[in-house]
């Protein structure tokens, strides 16, 4: 297990580039098993969970190549799928949740799968309900091993469908329309997913010869075709990164500009920061964030306490809760943070109040922040990283506060941001990994 140790209490100044989007390569590189035919895939980031994806998915047959340092060609027309059945599979799957993805793939095209029960992040349950109710409608029939936690899926033929998606789960979403696009007849997903990188993986099907219509909405319908071919798809900047980076910015009172941010894909995630009192500039598709001693939270219109609550798309994404949570600590008034979809991502903020921070938990899905307007500084402490974002919240509080902090199972935060030690010294934080 790694740690990083970091000297923090210092101000950050400079350029950074948000990486590949974490999310919507797992779904990309699932969706390369859906034809024989090459697929290049630009901006990959070079993170844990993406590379052992690409591992992954060369174990099972498909011929990698690295082009470039952020580019791969993928080649899906040989696959063995009696790996599926190794000891190796079933280690590697059940460590990425990820790996759910190649379901949908794997049956759209081989009308069959195994799955392991998948890792990630320690947030609370994350059901796959929504994932194998929607392949069921689809044709699919699973059987699961309790003793080995591990599914078996069979599905001779996958037929169309009118499906009410029960939640909005964008990996559900991704999983059903890889199926669909090669299953017969129309399919027609309601309340399906409408994030950005759902959006992406949809206009990257119909580039490969899938029909796909109402892309960006939460109503997609899926005409069946008989084969897809190859293409070329850019991901896009990863939007955690973005709103990291404006969170660090903040804490820090530094001077940043993140580069190529893609602000029209950013939703509300600007927004939601501008109401934590954050100034920022948007300068063609860079966002500058000034140098800021103070910042002071918004209030309601009736003057009540701000609350900042997650939910799906268009809605403010679960991933920057624990940063927006981070950065309201050091800002002048309160903030009352509701974690609604998963049960177990707050318990982090004890870390925080060691650190100096006024914090009430006051249930697991709830929090109030009371900023301390830079009155009083956050300390130093060691910690570990209970997962990615977690881990990267604590990173920045590490980097705002003073003194010395080390935080352990650094491997957690690398497995969703690239190179971020290298990175953040680049902006002049005194940081090193050992």
């Amino acid at each position: 297990m790694a740690s990083i140790e970091v000297v923090g209490g210092k101000p950050l100044k400079g350029e950074i580039t948000p990486q590949g989007a974490k999310n919507e390569a797992l779904q990309i590189i699932c969706a390369t098993l859906l034809t024989p035919e090459p697929v290049i895939i630009e901006n990959m980031p070079d993170i844990r969970d993406v590379n052992n994806l690409i591992e992954l998915v060369q174990d099972m047959g498909v011929k990698v190549e690295r082009l470039s340092a952020d580019t791969y060609r993928f080649e899906a027309r040989e696959v063995n799928l009696d790996y599926l059945n190794s000891d190796a599979y079933k280690q590697k799957g059940a460590a990425l949740r990820g790996s759910v993805m190649l379901l949908g793939a794997l049956l759209g095209r081989f009308k069959k799968s195994k799955l392991p029960k998948p890792g990630g992040d320690k947030i609370g349950r994350r059901r796959l309900d929504t994932h194998f109710l929607g392949l069921q409608a689809l044709g699919a029939k699973f059987n699961y091993d309790a003793e080995n936690y591990f599914y078996d899926i069979n599905a001779s033929e996958l037929k169309g469908t009118y499906l009410l998606m029960d939640e909005p789960s964008v990996t559900g979403t991704a999983n059903v329309v890889m199926a669909a696009v090669l299953a017969k007849g129309t399919t027609t997903i309601y309340n399906a997913a409408c994030e950005p990188y759902l959006q992406q993986l949809c206009a990257m099907l119909n580039r490969m010869g899938a029909k796909i219509s109402g892309i960006g909405s939460n109503l997609l319908v899926i005409e069946g075709v008989e084969y897809l071919g190859g293409t070329t798809h850019r991901l896009l900047p990863d939007m955690i990164e973005v709103g990291s980076f404006i969170g660090l910015a903040a804490l820090t009172a530094s001077e940043i500009t993140i580069k190529n941010a893609r602000i029209d894909q950013l939703g509300i995630i600007p927004s939601v920061f501008k109401r934590l009192g954050i100034q920022m500039e948007f300068r063609n598709d860079d966002i500058y964030i000034p140098a800021q001693e103070h910042y002071e939270i918004d209030s309601f219109i009736d003057g009540s306490i701000l609350t900042i609550a997650d939910a799906p798309w268009p809605g403010f994404t679960p991933d920057l809760l624990s940063v927006v949570l981070v950065t309201a600590m050091q800002a002048r008034g309160t903030v009352l943070i509701h974690q609604k979809m998963f049960e177990s991502r707050l318990f982090f903020v004890d870390k925080l109040i060691d650190m100096g921070g006024k914090i009430i938990l006051c249930d697991p899905h709830r929090a109030t922040v009371i900023g301390l307007d830079r009155q009083v500084p956050l300390r130093g402490i060691r910690m570990t990283s209970p997962d990615i974002r977690a881990g990267v919240a604590l990173l920045i509080a590490a980097l705002s506060a003073q003194g010395t902090s080390i935080i352990d199972n650094v491997e957690q935060i690398e497995r969703g941001y690239q190179h971020i030690e290298q990175r953040l010294q680049a902006l002049g934080a005194e940081i090193k990994r050992w």
